[in-house]
């Protein structure tokens, strides 16, 4: 019997460090977000001057990644709950590294769009799994500033897009992707042993005074697809908006978004800070209205102050809503682990789903317009300012567990 006893301590789940699950949570939004999807930005006119592919087949390997992050997004819990949600999470960052070491040999486009697929299908089961199964061993008065650390990995990506991607260019495009995957793989390595080791909440969480309806999470659903949408414009146009749309030229386009990478950066802590002090409810709806007005700004004709501040603050919503929104999904069912999982994943397909909708919906109208960036962004403020709305239509309809006011 004695010597069974260790054998048994060895494989039984340990607690692990709620810190430890949040930089592992981190480096994962890093890894499966931030570098596998937004890396290929910068990187796209270098693979058509390097003769890779032509310009319209190097913007379908763009789309595959998105492809793949939806198809991650659905299917990511289902292999977790084969193989434990700690090794999907490991065999997702590897996934992910290894794209960028085979993206390295332009051995064909199918090739090439075969492993831009798979990195994407990594981003998005990471997204899925990720920040759940570390916030679920967080105390509840500390989950908003959790979720900001572990979402700032998407911003950190983005920031790196325009600075480190264009330095590793000049020793060359294959080498840009080798240094890519030698930095995916230094993350995983940093990220193995910090997953907890199953999906328990390791705290007590407050309980609500009522039970929520399943409206309130239909209705955060749209909220949160709708935001997908208001982004669009700032996501896609804003750089092109600046250069030829106001004649400022490229480079100070990419200055522009440069200062939305900076605001992708610090978003998710901001708001996950506040939602710690004011509850995700309020924090959302704030939230909302502060993107409204940003979104609106292109199309007011503002000056360079106010496009600058636009830029910085609708970058920081871009990432910061995901911690909020996942938040909220905790709050509404604040005892019920594998129904937050659920609701989350749900929240996350359908924000891809509207998100590439909106993308070429809205490329198709501006192209229909004859180039009419206004039209763009007052679509996207429209977008959030419904968003808004619909929260505060369900918040009056008492359908909140805590018994928050409206505002």
């Amino acid at each position: 019997m004695n010597s069974v006893k260790p054998t048994i301590a060895a494989t039984a789940p340990h607690p692990v460090s709620p810190w430890r699950g949040t930089v592992a949570g981190f480096s994962a939004s890093l890894v499966g977000i931030g570098l596998a999807r937004f890396a290929y930005t910068p990187l796209l006119p270098a693979i058509v001057d390097a003769h890779w592919f032509d310009a319209s087949k190097a913007a379908y390997l763009g789309a595959a990644n998105l492809a793949g992050y939806l198809a991650g997004a659905l299917f990511g819990r289902t292999l977790a709950a084969k193989i434990s949600t700690r090794w999907t999470l490991r065999l997702m960052m590897l996934l992910a590294s290894l794209a960028f070491f085979a993206c390295a040999w332009p051995l064909s486009f199918v090739w090439f769009f075969a492993w831009r697929l798979l990195s994407g299908a990594a981003g998005g089961a990471l997204m899925v799994l990720a920040a759940p199964t570390v916030l679920a061993h967080v105390p509840p008065s500390r989950r908003g500033l959790a979720g900001g650390v572990i979402f700032m990995g998407v911003g950190v990506g983005i920031a790196a897009s325009g600075t480190l991607v264009p330095l590793l260019l000049q020793q060359g495009l294959a080498q840009t992707w080798l240094g890519l995957g030698v930095i995916a793989l230094l993350l995983s390595a940093i990220a193995w042993h910090g997953w907890p080791t199953d999906n328990a909440p390791a705290t007590g969480t407050p309980h609500p005074r009522r039970t929520p309806s399943n409206g309130t999470l239909k209705a955060l659903y749209v909220e949160y697809a709708l935001n997908a949408a208001g982004w669009v414009p700032h996501m896609i146009f804003l750089v092109d908006f600046v250069a030829r749309g106001l004649g400022q030229g490229l480079q100070t386009g990419a200055q522009y978004w440069v200062l939305f990478g900076i605001g992708a950066t610090v978003g998710p802590l901001l708001a996950g800070v506040l939602a710690d002090r004011v509850g995700f409810g309020r924090a959302l709806r704030v939230a909302f209205l502060i993107e409204a007005v940003s979104v609106a700004v292109p199309a007011m004709g503002a000056g360079t102050v106010w496009l600058m501040a636009s830029s910085v603050v609708v970058g920081a919503f871009v990432t910061g809503t995901v911690p909020l929104v996942l938040g909220r999904i905790q709050e509404i069912l604040v005892h019920h682990l594998a129904q937050q999982n659920a609701a989350w994943q749900t929240a996350t397909v359908g924000f891809a789903l509207f998100q590439a909708i909106a993308a070429y919906g809205l490329s198709f109208l501006f192209s229909w317009s004859g180039g009419n960036y206004h039209l763009l962004f007052l679509i996207g403020t429209s977008a959030m300012l419904i968003a808004f709305f619909i929260d505060v239509m369900a918040a009056l309809r008492g359908s909140q567990p805590s018994g928050q006011s409206a505002l």
